[in-house]
């Protein structure tokens, strides 16, 4: 058996795809308490978090059962990391392909391969989070920037990596705009009602998740213009910088409102997910 077969058969497992609506539903609901944190931040001027991952992380471990939460949302998110992971592998077949099908090939895997960090970094954050360990995410993301200043054409990365954020948010606000994430999902069994609210779902969620993004995105841009690690704030930094805007109470609202229509979309997309 090839590691390709391996990949697809562990794709098309029960056992995992089961882990990973567990994962989906722990995605979408660290999206809910963002946005929560986000609507205090607006109001209330915040409540002692911070309006980012590391703060919905916080306020879990601080629930009456929030440590096996955590670790129970940190082995859904590892096995979102494995899914996408095989689908890696699964695509790498077509790598040596030409023309559309190479570049099809190449841009599952990519994609998958990016989806694959970011739900391995969430289940590392929550692990902390578990152990006592955490610690916030802005503060992460300045010690890292740092870091990266010092190498050879660093603030050159740093500056690229905003970019890349900034297209990925953009990204985002066109996949809610066309409906495309709706090829994430099966829904050949779905009520008619129920794909309604997953599609209205993902038109607001997926352009507020990509405002937020491109927000990150913009701050470690100004980091590297300005040589200074400590304006890479992350997500809790790019969600005061638009209340600091004129409008910021109804804009930060907006945008939360955006990011829990995303988390509800996660929550509705593990009742139907795409079986790899």
């Amino acid at each position: 058996m090839t590691v390709t077969d391996t990949a697809r058969q562990a794709g098309n497992s029960d056992t995992l795809e089961h882990l990973a609506r567990v994962g989906l539903i722990a995605y979408g609901v660290v999206h809910l308490l963002v946005a929560w944190l986000a609507v205090q931040l607006a109001w209330f001027g915040g409540g002692g978090e911070s309006a980012d991952q590391s703060g919905a992380m916080s306020t879990l471990a601080e629930s009456p059962i929030g440590k096996p939460l955590l670790w129970v949302v940190a082995l859904g998110l590892i096995a979102l990391a494995a899914w996408q992971a095989a689908e890696v592998i699964r695509w790498k077949s077509g790598w040596s392909a030409s023309g559309k099908q190479r570049t099809k090939a190449l841009r599952k895997s990519g994609n998958a391969l990016v989806k694959a960090v970011i739900y391995g970094a969430l289940a590392v954050l929550a692990i902390r989070f578990a152990t006592g360990s955490g610690q916030s995410s802005s503060s992460s993301q300045q010690e890292t920037t740092a870091g990266v200043f010092g190498w050879p054409f660093g603030q050159w990365l740093v500056g690229a990596a905003g970019l890349v954020l900034i297209g990925v948010g953009a990204w985002h606000v066109r996949k809610g705009l066309n409906q495309h994430f709706m090829k994430q999902i099966d829904t050949s069994k779905a009520s008619s009602s129920a794909v309604r609210l997953v599609t209205r779902l993902g038109q607001v969620g997926f352009p507020g998740k990509g405002i937020a993004l491109a927000g990150v995105g913009a701050l470690l841009i100004w980091a590297a213009v300005t040589f200074d690690p400590s304006k890479a704030r992350g997500l809790d930094g790019a969600l005061r910088t638009i209340l600091d805007l004129p409008f910021g109470q109804i804009l930060l609202t907006l945008v939360a409102l955006g990011i829990a229509a995303f988390g509800a979309f996660c929550l509705v997309r593990a009742r139907y997910p795409e079986r790899t």
